[in-house]
């Protein structure tokens, strides 16, 4: 928990004002009971009117007093509370955008979105309930049980048998509750993780008729997260009846004892019952004590899950931050893989094998191969969204180690296999890679894409405001969309990565021969089919990591079985 101590900084005024406002409460309820001992004592006993009004005025001053403490405290707790709570979402939250896609492959979408919420939300619970009682439960213990002592000291022996049979209960619960936090925080990813693949996935789902398959699949999960949820709460709830029962117990004895001596006039009515109270302001301070132990256990378990996070170092690092001026030169390649070899994990097999190809200026080319065949994998290494396990990437005859995230991404437009857009309008979504583009150059991505027709029709045109996922766009839509986001900026190379799997074949066509005619980059076109990728320049065919041919579209129809029965399975 002290690592994530660095978050407080900027909260240090509200964190000493919140429990030094919280002491005058305290102080006020400590004062209080033994006023009024005096009142029943004095004023009553005496029938003393003016006596019983002054101090009454007295009680209702401190009564007031800390009321507005109690609310500043409240006030200087929700500050620093919820401002921690920011800045550790905040600094997790960029973290996590620092992590290379290994990184984010594998915790998994489930398990980083509850980190990033209810974690970070438990560890805000922890911090509020300690500012409110750091200062309050420790005072309150003590100052009780000193007050209590002056009023009677054999009386005041109670709490010596009290106090260690609330801690014995409060370790024992401590100890039994921690192993299970952590077991219902895993079981939460799980069904986390369930709940969106079945809502990402539910078109699917329900396309095979597997929902009741999900739904038992969702309960199994649930269930496993319900009992472990039950164990640990029946466990942390007893806390409070068992502190209670000895804390009750304890006021019986000391009514019984205290009254035998009020009878022998050792002990008068008034301090019987500002004992009394002293006694259940202690049993609530030990089970306000008890019950922050139980916060801080959720804490501490959240706290690690969070620092696990932080501590998760990126993979891919980048080496250099500065600006590379290059001239372009005609002679120099564009991309070149060098050996390249490539596993997504050290135990793995090779993705990509021995892969060595030289991709000229201004040169079009396509990438075919079956599923599985490496086709994805050898794009995700042009923007460093993976290194290369053996071997060098080249862009314009440079590492592309040795150029900043932000030079190397930015002459890439890439469009990925999963159509993505954001919640936002058309106008912000096509604006991603260039943010100041004019009208006129969404307008010219927007009509090489395809996209202008269906476009023209939308309420606001470019102001149409898009759904999360853009949900409210069909999927040949979304990936049309997405081509004109790549091209909005002029990349200087533009991958698209099985992005018009979603098109009918006049679309496909009409988008491949505007991408010819309009855009002038250096092009790689990843496709499962062979009319996609038939015009390029250069077509490489991949098979289990491999390259099996390379050359024209009429070559490898002569020299590539793969390329022929991938041809003649779609044609024929």
């Amino acid at each position: 928990m002290k690592r994530l101590f660095r978050f407080f900084k900027g909260y240090k005024k509200e964190m000493v004002f919140a429990p030094f406002f919280k002491f005058f409460e305290t102080l006020t309820d400590i004062v209080i009971p033994l006023i009024v001992a005096n009142m029943i004592d004095i004023g009553v006993k005496s029938n003393d009117v003016k006596y019983i009004v002054t101090y009454g005025i007295v009680v209702v001053v401190l009564n007031i007093v800390g009321i507005a403490s109690a609310i500043l405290c409240q006030r200087f707790t929700a500050v620093a509370a919820n401002g921690v709570q920011y800045e550790i979402r905040n600094g997790l939250y960029r973290h996590i955008n620092t992590l290379s896609h290994a990184e984010l492959d594998k915790y998994g979408t489930a398990t980083l979105n509850n980190r990033i919420t209810r974690d970070v939300g438990v560890i805000k619970s922890a911090l509020s309930t300690f500012l409110r009682s750091v200062m309050r439960t420790p005072f309150l213990l003590i100052g009780s049980l000193i007050m209590a002592m002056i009023i009677d000291l054999k009386l005041s022996l109670a709490f010596v048998v009290v106090m260690p049979l609330v801690t014995a209960i409060v370790f024992i619960i401590f100890k039994l509750t921690e192993p299970l936090y952590q077991k219902t925080q895993s079981n939460l990813d799980k069904v986390s993780e369930i709940t969106r693949e079945n809502l990402q996935g539910s078109r699917v789902v329900r396309a095979f008729n597997k929902q009741d398959y999900e739904e038992k699949r969702f309960e199994v999960a649930s269930l496993r997260l319900r009992k472990s949820y039950t164990k640990v709460t029946n466990l942390s709830s007893a806390l409070h009846p068992l502190t209670s029962t000895v804390i009750n117990f304890a006021i019986i004895a000391v009514i019984w004892f205290g009254g035998v001596q009020v009878n022998v006039g050792g002990l008068s009515q008034g301090q019987l019952i500002a004992f009394v109270n002293y006694l259940t302001q202690i049993g609530s301070a030990l089970v306000s004590l008890a019950n922050l132990i139980i916060q801080f256990i959720k804490a501490h378990n959240c706290a690690c899950r969070i620092n696990e996070i932080f501590d998760t170092k990126p993979s891919i690092i980048e080496t250099n931050h500065e600006h590379i001026e290059l001239k372009p030169s005609k002679q120099t390649p564009k991309i070149e893989f060098k050996n390249v070899s490539f596993a997504y994990s050290e135990s793995a097999k090779y993705a990509i094998k021995n892969f060595s190809v030289k991709i000229m200026p201004g040169e079009t080319i396509g990438i075919i191969g079956g599923t599985g065949s490496g086709k994805s994998s050898i794009i995700n290494l042009i923007p460093r969204f993976y290194d290369t396990s053996e071997g060098t990437v080249f862009i314009d005859g440079v590492d592309v180690k040795n150029f900043s995230f932000h030079d190397l991404r930015s002459k890439i437009g890439i469009v990925p296999q999963k159509a993505v857009l954001f919640k936002g309008t058309l106008k912000e979504n096509l604006r991603w890679r260039k943010k100041d583009a004019t009208i006129d150059e969404l307008v010219k991505a927007v009509k090489i894409s395809q996209s202008e027709e269906f476009v023209n029709e939308l309420d606001g045109k470019y102001d149409f405001k898009v759904q999360a996922g853009g949900k409210n766009f069909s999927g040949g839509q979304r990936q049309r969309l997405t081509i004109a986001r790549a091209l909005v900026g002029n990349p200087e190379i533009l991958i698209l990565d099985d992005s018009a799997s979603a098109l009918d074949f006049a679309t496909d066509a009409a988008l491949r021969k505007a991408i010819k005619q309009e855009v002038k980059a250096t092009i790689i076109l990843v496709s499962q089919r062979a009319n996609t990728v038939k015009n390029a320049d250069k077509i490489i065919v991949l098979e289990n990591g491999d390259i099996v041919g390379i050359g024209k579209h009429n070559e490898l129809l002569q020299t590539c079985p793969v390329y022929q029965e991938i041809y003649n399975s779609q044609t024929k």
